[in-house]
């Protein structure tokens, strides 16, 4: 029988595992059956230059459920619609192919939490 104490608490100062790659990272926190990702980017990351182009690829192919915590960043779909992301907004992005990329915008970093995607997100062979 589970109770009250059986609560787990967790933090990315701590994660299960660290994605790196030029300009940025990306934490995952596994906990209650779900990972949870901390996406951190520097101004000037893109990710078909610093994440796809070591996987071979131009467009990220993840469905992401997401919150921008700061910052902002791009979704930039395959059709050429590209929407912007700030600090608040939720945000659902389609599963690809045809994928999308995406950018940080302005000159600050951004970091958003991942709800939905972080398992299969900058993993090898996952996208």
């Amino acid at each position: 029988m589970t109770g009250a104490t059986d609560a787990i608490l967790r933090r990315f100062e701590t994660p299960d595992e660290v994605r790196t790659f030029p300009k940025g990272k990306f934490e995952l926190v596994r906990i209650g059956g779900m990972t949870i990702g901390r996406a951190t980017y520097l101004p000037g990351w893109k990710w078909s230059e610093d994440v796809g182009a070591a996987m071979g690829l131009a467009r990220c192919n993840v469905e992401h459920v997401g919150l921008v915590v700061s910052g902002c960043a791009t979704a930039a779909m395959e059709d050429g619609v590209v929407h912007e992301m700030r600090a608040g907004d939720l945000f659902y992005i389609p599963p690809g192919p045809p994928g999308h990329d995406s950018w940080v915008v302005g000159d600050e970093p951004y970091v958003s939490l991942h709800f939905m995607g972080a398992d299969d997100y900058a993993a090898k062979g996952a996208e």
